[in-house]
C-alpha cells in the first residue's frame, strides 16, 4: 500500500498581521509549517457574505485551500455584546463602516453603551475555526471568552476591541495583559486548543 503523503504546510487564511502573529505563537507546537496569505499574494480576497461566524470561516477556509492546494485554517471571530442584542457580531471588524479603524469601531461601541451600567455590559469574544483540506474534508472548532465592556479604552497591546474588553477576574482589559497570558485565556486560544486536539486524527483520516 503506498505511503500517504504527509501534510507539511498549514495556510492561515488571513492578511491581518496582528492575527497572524497571535496564531503563529499558538500553533508553534504543531508539526506543520505555518504560512499566511502574505506567502500567497495571488490568493483571492474572500468576501465574507455568511450570516454566521461558521459560514464565514468555512467560506474562507474552502476557497483558500482550493486556491493554494494546501491545508487551510480560517477563523471568524468577533464581539457579542448582550445589551446590543449580540452586536457587533459578524460585523465586528466593520462596525463603524467598511474601512473603519479599530479606534472608530471602539468609539461607536462605547457611544452605544454610554448609558449602560458596567454590570449590564456583559460580552464575549467568540471564535469559530474551520480547517479545510483541498480534498474536501474539513472540521470545525469553537471557543468563547466572557467579559465586560470597559467604559474607556485601556492598554497598548492586542488589537481590535482588546482595549475595551475587560476581564473581570483580572480587573484588566485584554490590551493590558501580556500576549502569553492572552494566548491562554482568549476565545482564539480556546478554539485553537480544540482544533489542535482534533487535528492529528483528522490528518490520519484524509
Amino acid at each position: 500500500m503506498p505511503k500517504k503523503k504527509r501534510e507539511k504546510i498549514l495556510v492561515l487564511a488571513t492578511r491581518n498581521s496582528g492575527k497572524v502573529k497571535e496564531l503563529k505563537a499558538l500553533l508553534s507546537d504543531v508539526d506543520l509549517e505555518v504560512k499566511s496569505l502574505a506567502d500567497f499574494p495571488e490568493a483571492p480576497k474572500v468576501e465574507e457574505t455568511g450570516k454566521t461566524f461558521f459560514e464565514n470561516a468555512f467560506q474562507k477556509a474552502r476557497e483558500i485551500a482550493l486556491a493554494t492546494g494546501h491545508l487551510t485554517m480560517a477563523d471568524d471571530s468577533g464581539l457579542e455584546v448582550d445589551a446590543l442584542g449580540g452586536a457587533p457580531g459578524i460585523y465586528s471588524a466593520r462596525y463603524a463602516g467598511d474601512s473603519a479603524t479599530d479606534e472608530e469601531n471602539i468609539q461607536k461601541l462605547l457611544e452605544e453603551l454610554k448609558d449602560t451600567p458596567l454590570e449590564k455590559r456583559t460580552a464575549r469574544f467568540r471564535c469559530v475555526i474551520v480547517v479545510f483540506h483541498p480534498s474536501g474534508h474539513w472540521f470545525k472548532a469553537e471557543g468563547v471568552w466572557e467579559g465586560l465592556i470597559a467604559p474607556r479604552p485601556r492598554g497598548e497591546g492586542g488589537f481590535g476591541y482588546d482595549p475595551v474588553f475587560l476581564i473581570p477576574e483580572l480587573g484588566k482589559t485584554a490590551a493590558e495583559i501580556p500576549l502569553e497570558l492572552k494566548n491562554k485565556l482568549s476565545h482564539r486560544a480556546r478554539a485553537l486548543a480544540e482544533m489542535k486536539y482534533k487535528l492529528p486524527s483528522f490528518l490520519e483520516a484524509i
